[in-house]
């Protein structure tokens, strides 16, 4: 039986493994998750863009198969973490294409490594803005780690997929956003990765909502082509944050589809694949040298000073 062109991989870096998938011949497309989530976010768009590109889609530390350490889940680290990861697959420069929390690392990994990226492509994406789900904004509440456990104890997963059946039974239909985030979270099927999500949630979000923002840095992103793909039922993420970023980065490309959500690269990849394959094959990928980049910071708009 042959193998699966995207099957699952692991390399070990820095003493931890890193699992992904890569497939494909030609220029690099990286594919980054979000919370909870895994390279198989992906699974619906990878095998067309394997047909022309090197589509490589890895499972962030503390999600999927990869390892699930005590340590940093900030974006930052994980920016890093994609960094280490492309260089010990012989990637030097690549598009990234970021989901919710995989945009907010999409964006810190092409402001921390300008001259790997060539386009970046912001999906649903977090960190633009502070409003956010309640869903999420609760796993920031204290004592949510000893609540979580037992939310997810197999036996109350089994007992009918709660909370979708309890809402059933009370006569109330759950929502898709719902029945999506309860999925997603059911595949945190062990202590460790339970621990990971919560570190990673309370790394960007607050009781507040979302605690970072890529916002006084946005200007920057003018120097890639930047793709910003939204749905307009988004109820994670209001599609109102996909307007001003696309205000805020000059020739950015907005694309909203209509009675969609939050979970693009699956529930609507029919819709989503051919927007993100015009965009990859009508722009030219940069090269920003450490000079322009510099140039960049230097002329900063004076309405991005920091408060």
């Amino acid at each position: 039986m042959t193998a699966s062109p995207f099957r699952l991989r692991t390399v070990r870096i820095h003493g931890h493994d890193v699992s992904y998938r890569m497939s494909g011949q030609g220029p690099t497309v990286v594919l980054i998750h979000g919370i909870a989530g895994s390279s198989t976010t992906w699974r619906a768009v990878m095998p067309a863009l394997a047909e022309h590109y090197t589509v490589i889609a890895p499972d962030l530390l503390g999600h999927g198969q990869s390892a699930k350490p005590r340590g940093d889940y900030s974006l930052g680290a994980y920016a890093s973490g994609l960094r280490d990861l492309l260089a010990v697959l012989d990637q030097e420069r690549a598009t990234v294409v970021g989901h919710s929390l995989g945009g907010g690392v999409a964006m810190q990994f092409a402001y921390q490594f300008p001259e790997r990226v060539q386009r970046l492509v912001l999906v649903a994406s977090g960190g633009l803005g502070k409003e956010v789900s309640p869903l999420l904004k609760a796993v920031t509440l204290p004592g949510a780690e000893y609540v979580l456990p037992l939310l997810l104890h197999p036996r109350i997963r089994e007992a009918g997929e709660w909370p979708a059946s309890l809402a059933r039974r009370l006569g109330w239909r759950p929502t898709v956003t719902l029945a999506e985030v309860w999925r997603s979270y059911t595949t945190l099927t062990d202590r460790h990765s339970q621990q990971a999500f919560i570190h990673t949630v309370r790394s960007v979000i607050d009781v507040a909502g979302q605690r970072v923002s890529a916002h006084d840095r946005l200007y920057l992103a003018e120097a890639l082509p930047t793709l910003i793909v939204w749905g307009d039922q988004d109820r994670i993420i209001p599609v109102a944050h996909a307007h001003q970023a696309a205000e805020a980065i000059g020739g950015a490309r907005l694309e909203i589809l209509e009675g969609a959500g939050h979970f693009l690269p699956w529930r609507n990849a029919d819709r989503f694949l051919p927007i993100l394959e015009d965009f990859l094959k009508s722009t030219t990928p940069a090269h920003v040298p450490e000079a322009h980049w510099r140039e960049l910071l230097i002329s900063a708009p004076p309405d991005n000073e920091a408060e």
